[in-house]
């Protein structure tokens, strides 16, 4: 009788949403099943682009898994998770965003029978982190090394990786053509990590073709005042000076206050001001420098004043622009005019500003450093051009990956399949439910060769039935076959070229896993109400400890007008 009289307990705000057990965890893990078939599409080289319109009006058209799922705007919590996935293997290694993306999907739906039959969600966590941890040493095994390759066969080796990445993107028909334009600048920056020293400008116009590389840095024609077209256009080997001055002729400000006894003294001060913009021009000349960048203005004056000394000037330069021309020339930035001396100054073999399209750009090549490269990309639509520099960052973050980490897979779901395999076999030895767990992360992993097949066309239960049948042949040769995009049939994918870094993959099962556990470890979703009620009240006491007790906001302050 107690018992029954006992008041209830009330822990939460009245409102409060809350939602436990196995509902829940089946609820989320269809937000992360649709989130994974929005981007399935656009998997491979026969995948769809999305269009993607926001409410500023911008159309976007990528098929990035990253790009996507950044546009998309998810609010399920449980489902952001695979958004900050796919964002981290975006920084991480550049490509297989949409790889990971529906792994981590897959991996849920196949969890999705086992918890609705009442199965502990540990368990299964427990036996796909032991399954995530055999199939990524499975990689390292299968892996092939790039290293100890002449510079000429690793160039070779290298576009093919950067042809594969660009192979599912729009700008696929050309993945040769960019693939070594990727290869060229990723080389030229060496062993520097900064992204930021390969440059890609956009010129609207022209064909993909018309696309090229600067060994050097590349910017567009800045403001310039008259004078400007009487510069010389085109150094050979000429010295560079990089400011960060304004050679502007300076007024004083309005504020200041000049008291004269005799109106003759005004001259002077006068005199004073040319006299001031004049030692800084002639201090840049006497340099012996024959181009002068800075990134803040530079006047009509100093314009025409160094097109009289056959000097070419450019104000305004971006930040960016400018960093790059320091490592490229190996300039150094100054912040003054006085004792500029020989080291600070920058070189290159060749200046010249040329006409592309409508754009007329500033080019240095054959740069002592060589720390740098541009690409210049061209083609016909402002988004078709954004979606090749997209495609394009991928294939540089995955030629990096692949010279600091020299090893390579084959792509084409070969890789997959060969884990897939391992995992079933080594899932019979093992007695238990985990037997069962690992099985289903080992068909999750099919999902790649089955979605290349899906995209393409092709009859993907008869292509992977091709594909069971060569991975599981004893002698272990048909461990490089993957899906033939272009025959509809099974193909060696090493030899034919698809390859990827194995760190892509490492990164891809590894991320994918990790969320599908952390989607699985949560059983109960607590939303707090943002009540209207409560929120008036938070603002009125806001108010109210500002007044002298905020008697409920009577009477005019002390500061405001009456109307």
């Amino acid at each position: 009788m107690t018992a029954m009289m006992q008041p209830q307990i009330i822990l939460l705000k009245e409102g409060t949403d809350t939602s436990q057990g196995r509902p829940q965890l089946v609820s989320n893990i269809n937000a992360c099943t649709v989130v994974a078939d929005t981007v399935r599409t656009t998997l491979g080289p026969r995948g769809m682009d999305k269009l993607i319109h926001d409410d500023k009006g911008n159309t976007t058209i990528s098929n990035d898994g990253a790009t996507i799922m950044k546009l998309l705007d998810i609010v399920h919590p449980a489902a952001k998770i695979l958004v900050d996935i796919a964002k981290s293997q975006d920084s991480e290694v550049g490509d297989g965003t949409t790889t990971v993306v529906l792994l981590a999907g897959e991996f849920l739906k196949e969890a999705k029978p086992f918890i609705e039959d009442g199965v502990h969600s540990q368990n299964l966590i427990r036996s796909y982190r032991i399954a995530s941890s055999l199939a990524i040493n499975k990689i390292k095994e299968l892996a092939v090394s790039i290293e100890g390759k002449s510079l000429e066969e690793k160039k070779s080796l290298l576009a093919k990786c950067a042809a594969t990445t660009l192979s599912s993107k729009l700008i696929g028909g050309e993945k040769e053509f960019f693939g070594s334009m990727v290869v060229d600048a990723v080389i030229a920056i060496g062993n520097d990590d900064r992204l930021n020293m390969i440059g890609i400008k956009k010129v609207p116009g022209g064909t993909m073709r018309d696309s090229f590389l600067v060994n050097g840095v590349a910017f567009k024609k800045t403001f310039s005042y008259a004078g400007f077209e009487q510069q010389p256009k085109k150094f050979k080997n000429p010295k560079i000076l990089l400011l960060n001055v304004e050679l502007e002729l300076k007024s004083e400000k309005e504020n200041a206050e000049i008291r004269l006894s005799d109106p003759s003294q005004y001259q002077s001060i006068v005199d004073a001001e040319w006299n001031i913009i004049y030692d800084k021009l002639d201090k840049c000349v006497q340099s012996g420098a024959k181009i002068i960048l800075s990134r803040l203005a530079i006047g009509d004056l100093a314009t025409q004043y160094f097109a009289d000394r056959d000097i070419f000037c450019a104000g305004r330069v971006t930040e960016e622009d400018l960093q790059r021309v320091a490592a490229a020339t190996g300039g150094t930035v100054q912040t003054s005019v006085n004792n500029v001396i020989d080291e600070v100054l920058g070189s290159c073999e060749l200046f010249e500003e040329i006409q592309v399209g409508n754009e007329r750009y500033n080019i240095f090549s054959g740069c002592p450093s060589g720390q740098t490269a541009t690409i210049v990309l061209r083609g016909g639509a402002d988004q078709f051009i954004d979606e090749a520099e997209r495609s394009l960052h991928d294939a540089i973050m995955i030629v990096r990956r692949a010279l600091k980490n020299s090893t390579v897979v084959a792509g084409g779901g070969a890789i997959d399949m060969e884990i897939s395999r391992y995992l079933r076999q080594h899932a019979r030895t093992i007695a238990g439910k985990s037997q069962l767990f690992i099985n289903s992360y080992a068909k999750a992993l099919e999902v790649i060769p089955r979605q290349l097949c899906d995209n393409a066309g092709f009859d993907a239960t008869d292509v992977l039935n091709k594909l069971r049948q060569k991975h599981a042949l004893l002698s272990g040769e048909g461990a490089l076959y993957g899906v033939d995009i272009n025959t509809g049939g099974i193909a060696d994918s090493f030899a034919n070229f698809v390859w990827e870094p194995a760190v892509v993959k490492i990164n891809a099962i590894n991320a994918a896993t990790e969320a599908a556990c952390l989607v699985l470890s949560v059983d109960e979703t607590v939303k707090n109400p943002k009540s209207e009620s409560a929120q008036g009240d938070a603002a009125a006491s806001a108010m109210g400890g500002r007044g002298r007790g905020g008697a409920a906001f009577r009477g005019r302050g002390r500061g405001m007008r009456r109307r």
